[in-house]
């Protein structure tokens, strides 16, 4: 793994639930990728879930990755949480099945193919990269709005 990968992710609902979208900024060097889209009836957990799922999965081949989200629910999931879910077959302390499942363990196959870094970052606080996640992510749920009517 030698290419070195800077990935910004966020996820945005207009309701919650509601239509949301999800953004990621993605920089190799000086090359910046932009991509977002969104779904109907969602939620913006799952939405900065998809975010990140969406961001690994557009890199071709494994990288060291640094991943910023102003997700805690992310971070945390990944970092603290997912290991105790999957020993316990994907169900919370509480013996509560997770939430999202589906989206984590689709994050969990895309992070086990890189070398993941995660960092959380203050949203709305004037980080460049992840004030643009955002407007990609709100983009996501206007053009689907926009198709809606």
């Amino acid at each position: 793994m030698v290419d070195s990968v800077v990935l910004y992710t966020d996820g945005a609902c207009k309701g919650n639930p509601g239509p949301g979208g999800w953004g990621v900024v993605l920089r190799f060097g000086e090359a910046l990728k932009t991509l977002h889209g969104g779904e109907r009836d969602t939620t913006n957990n799952r939405m900065e879930l998809m975010a990140a799922i969406q961001g690994l999965k557009a890199l071709k081949r494994a990288c060291s990755v640094d991943l910023y989200t102003d997700s805690q629910y992310v971070r945390k999931g990944i970092t603290e949480w997912m290991s105790n879910w999957k020993k316990n077959g994907w169900k919370t302390a509480a013996k509560k099945p997770v939430k999202n499942d589906d989206l984590w363990r689709a994050l969990d196959q895309e992070v086990a193919r890189h070398k993941v870094t995660w960092h959380w970052v203050k949203g709305h606080a004037g980080v460049p990269d992840n004030e643009l996640a955002d407007e990609l992510a709100n983009r996501g749920v206007e053009e689907l709005m926009a198709t809606a009517k």
